[in-house]
């Protein structure tokens, strides 16, 4: 677990996947201009349930880390946010990504997340590189990652497909400070 004032960052378990189907079926609408196609059967209990299995796998494998974002007021899940890619030897840096609940969006949330997996991954995991890419019309998302410290580094053209068509992606990223 991960604290700060605001939120608890947890790795998913079982007991999560209810609320897991209601944050994604909830949100559908609201993530789809930014998410890979989902079919329909991604918003079952039973892939949802699939989903933490393998999730969990990835923690214990070293290869992803996938949290959920709990305020830890109500201790609702707001959002997901993990490292992926995750890579060793000679790189030692994975790919970011996060979602936050659209009635939680606009309101600290996401860069305080953010800041929070930054820091353990730096400090815990001893990640020296962490990347992000974000389609240049989500602002939002951008701007949460320049307050979290990335830095914009360039353009990937045509770079993830998006609802079938592949889009265009703004690279941010962050270097370890301990390694400047």
């Amino acid at each position: 677990m991960i604290l700060s004032n605001n939120l608890l960052l947890k790795p998913f378990t079982l007991p999560d996947a209810d609320d897991l189907l209601h944050f994604q079926t909830s949100n559908k609408e609201f993530f789809e201009k930014f998410a890979m196609v989902r079919p329909d059967s991604f918003y079952t209990l039973l892939h949802q349930q699939s989903l933490i299995k393998k999730w969990e796998q990835g923690i214990e494998n070293d290869t992803e880390y996938q949290y959920g974002i709990f305020q830890r007021e109500t201790n609702n899940l707001i959002g997901i946010i993990s490292l992926f890619q995750v890579m060793r030897g000679s790189l030692q840096s994975a790919f970011i990504g996060y979602f936050i609940d659209k009635g939680y969006n606009g309101k600290g949330y996401g860069t305080e997340a953010v800041t929070l997996l930054v820091n353990y991954a730096f400090e815990s995991l001893k990640l020296h590189r962490i990347e992000a890419g974000v389609m240049p019309h989500n602002i939002g998302s951008i701007r949460v990652l320049e307050k979290s410290g990335f830095h914009k580094e360039g353009l990937a053209i045509k770079n993830v497909k998006i609802n079938g068509k592949w889009e265009d992606h703004q690279v941010l990223a962050i270097i370890n400070p301990a390694d400047l």
